[in-house]
C-alpha cells in the first residue's frame, strides 16, 4: 500500500515542502530511504522501526521505501522521524492518510517511541501556515514555540501513541483536546511589547566616563557601529554590555525575527519561546571563521546572525584574527551574510550593531606613563585594524582615565530607563522620516539618496565641512558616515536642519583614524579646532 504525509525543512531560515512518500509491498525484508538525505536523517530507519515497536504496533516483515519528495532539495535533521512513522503505519493500514492534506507532522522519535524537540519548529510554522497548513503535530516540548504562528492549530504530542491517537480523532473530524491546550499557551506567549526586559546591569552602575555613554547614546540612537579605545580599566567593556539596556524594546516582529534564528541554533530559553531581550553577542578572538560567519556541516548561523537585531560585542579588537575581522566588512553593509558550502547557500540576517572595544598599545596602558611602548610598536599593533573595515564603524570614542572623585562619589548616574526613554524618542523621528524609506529604519541605514534628501547642509556647515574633507583627506565613505551620526545628533537636540555643532561632534567621534593612519608620530595629530568644538556639545 501507499500513503503520503506532509512535513518540512528548512534551507537557512527559509523553508520548502515535503511529502514523505512510504510503499509497504512483498520483497526483502527492510526499510529503504531515498530523496537526497543527510546522515542524521538517514539514521531515521533505525529509530523509526525500534520506535514504532516499543509503542506496541504490529511491524510484519515487509519491504518499507521512503521517498523524499522533492528529490532535488537536501533533507536535514532528524525532525522526519515522526512523519515517517506516520506515512509507514498509514501504509500498514494502521491509521488513514486520506484525509490528511492539510496536516503537517514534524518531530523526533526515541527508541522507546517518545517524541523528542527538535529545532528550527519556529521558522517551520510559520513556513507551513503561510503554504496552507492548518494542523502541525509536534513534540510536547515544541507546541509553545510553534503555537506563534497564529492562525494554525498546534498539537503537542509526547509519544508516538498519541500522536496515532490524534491522527484518528482529526480523521474522524473530531478537535484533539491538545488543540486546545496550546491555544491557551499561546496567550501566554503571545505578546511581549509590553513585558519590559528585565537586566542585570544599568547604565547607574557606570562611574564618570560620560564621552563615552553620550557615544554610546548616539550609537545606540541611530544604529550607529561604534568603536571605544583608550587604556586598560576605564570603562569600555563595562559601558558596552550596558549597550542593550538603552536600546527600544523588542517589537513583536523583531522578536519572532530573532527568536527563528536561535530556534535553527536550538538556543531558545525553555521556559519561553520568545526572547524578551535584543541579543549581546561577546565572543572570544580566538573564535574560528564558521563560528563567527555561519557554516559547519549544516551551514548554521554564525556569531553576527545571532546578534542581529541587537549587539556584536568584540573585546579586544585587534586580537581578532585580520581574515576574521575582514569578514563584517560585506555584512555591515548589506545586514545579511550568504554563507556557501558545497551543499548550497543559505543566507542569514546579519542585522547588528558592531561595538568594538580596544587598548591603544598592547601594554594596555598608554597615553599613560607606565606605557612600555614604543612608537613603532603602538603602531603596529593599532594597525592591526585596516582603513576599510574602520571606515564602516561610525563613532570611534576615545576613553581617559577616571579619577578617584569619580569611582568614590556617591552622586547617582543616569539610569538606563531614562536614557532609554531619549533614544525611543529619537527612534520615533526616524520611523516617522523613513515610512516611506522602503527597509530603512535608522539613520546609519540611509543610502545616498536618502543622504541627499535628509541631510541638507546650509552655507556655513558646507565651509566647515569642505574645510574637514581637505584637511583630513576623507573618503567618501567616510564623510557619508559623518553626515549619518551628525543626523542623529541632530535628531537627540530635536533639530530639523544639522547645525555645525553636531557636524564638529561627528567628526570628533572618528578622530581615531588621525592616530591609527597619521604618517607618523606618537599622538593625536587633530586640528586643535574640532576637538574643541566637538567636546563642548558633550
Amino acid at each position: 500500500m501507499f500513503a503520503k504525509i506532509k512535513t518540512a525543512g528548512l534551507k537557512g531560515l527559509d523553508g520548502f515542502m515535503v511529502d514523505v512518500e512510504a510503499d509497504v509491498q512483498n520483497g526483502l525484508p527492510g526499510i529503504y530511504l531515498t530523496g537526497a538525505l543527510s546522515p542524521e536523517t538517514k539514521e531515521a530507519q533505525y529509530r523509526v522501526m525500534n520506535a514504532l515497536r516499543n509503542s506496541g504496533f504490529r511491524m510484519e516483515p515487509r519491504k518499507i521505501t521512503v521517498n523524499f519528495s522533492p528529490a532535488s532539495e537536501r533533507k536535514e535533521g532528524t525532525g522526519y522521524d515522526l512523519p515517517i512513522a506516520a506515512a509507514i503505519l498509514a501504509a500498514q493500514g494502521a491509521v488513514s492518510s486520506g484525509k490528511l492534506e492539510r496536516t503537517a507532522l514534524v518531530g523526533e522519535t526515541g527508541l522507546d517511541g517518545s517524541l523528542k524537540k527538535i529545532r528550527g519548529v519556529l521558522p517551520l510554522a510559520f513556513f507551513l501556515r503561510e503554504n496552507g497548513i492548518e494542523r502541525i503535530i509536534v513534540p510536547s516540548e515544541n507546541a509553545a514555540e510553534a503555537s506563534l504562528a497564529a492562525g494554525v492549530d498546534v498539537i503537542g504530542c509526547s509519544d508516538l501513541r498519541e500522536a496515532v491517537d490524534v491522527l484518528w480523532q482529526i480523521l474522524q473530524g473530531e478537535i484533539p483536546e491538545h488543540s486546545a491546550a496550546c491555544g491557551r499557551s499561546c496567550s501566554v506567549y503571545g505578546s511581549t511589547e509590553e513585558d519590559a526586559p528585565d537586566y542585570p546591569v544599568d547604565f547607574s552602575e557606570v562611574r564618570g566616563q560620560d564621552y563615552l555613554k553620550r557615544a554610546a547614546e548616539i550609537a545606540v540612537s541611530g544604529r550607529h557601529n561604534i568603536l571605544f579605545s583608550g587604556p586598560a580599566g576605564t570603562g569600555k567593556t563595562m559601558i558596552a554590555r550596558r549597550m542593550p539596556t538603552i536600546m527600544p524594546r523588542l517589537s513583536r516582529e523583531e522578536n519572532i525575527e530573532i527568536s527563528k534564528i536561535y530556534s535553527i541554533c536550538g538556543l531558545l530559553p525553555g521556559e519561553r519561546p520568545l526572547l524578551s531581550k535584543r541579543p549581546f553577542r561577546s565572543p572570544h578572538h580566538g573564535i574560528s571563521e564558521a563560528a563567527f560567519a555561519g557554516g559547519g556541516s549544516r551551514a548554521m548561523p554564525g556569531e553576527m546572525s545571532l546578534a542581529s537585531g541587537g549587539i556584536l560585542f568584540l573585546d579586544e579588537l585587534p586580537l581578532f584574527r585580520r581574515d576574521t575581522l575582514e569578514m563584517l566588512r560585506q555584512p555591515m553593509e548589506d545586514r545579511k551574510i550568504t554563507v556557501t558550502r558545497m551543499k548550497g547557500s543559505y543566507t542569514y540576517p546579519a542585522d547588528f550593531l558592531l561595538a568594538g572595544a580596544m587598548n591603544n598599545c598592547a601594554c594596555g596602558f598608554y597615553p599613560g606613563k607606565r606605557c612600555t611602548c614604543s612608537k613603532a610598536q603602538i603602531k603596529a599593533y593599532m594597525g592591526r585594524l585596516s582603513k576599510p573595515l574602520l571606515e564602516r564603524i561610525d563613532i570611534c570614542a576615545e576613553a581617559r582615565p577616571v579619577s578617584y572623585g569619580e569611582l568614590s562619589g556617591k552622586e547617582a548616574s543616569e539610569t538606563s530607563a531614562r536614557i532609554r526613554g531619549r533614544v525611543e524618542e529619537v527612534t520615533a523621528i526616524q520611523k516617522a522620516r523613513f515610512q516611506d524609506c522602503g527597509n530603512i529604519r535608522y539613520n546609519s541605514q540611509m543610502g545616498i539618496r536618502e543622504i541627499g534628501r535628509f541631510c541638507v547642509l546650509g552655507r556655513e556647515e558646507q565651509d566647515f565641512m569642505r574645510e574637514t574633507f581637505q584637511a583630513k583627506s576623507l573618503s567618501g565613505r567616510t564623510y557619508h558616515k559623518i553626515l549619518k551620526v551628525a543626523r542623529t545628533i541632530a535628531d537627540m537636540d530635536g533639530s530639523d536642519a544639522i547645525r555645525t555643532e553636531h557636524l564638529a561632534e561627528a567628526v570628533e567621534l572618528r578622530s581615531i583614524e588621525d592616530s591609527l593612519f597619521a604618517p607618523a608620530g606618537h599622538g593625536r595629530d587633530l586640528p586643535p579646532e574640532f576637538r574643541a568644538r566637538g567636546r563642548e556639545t558633550c
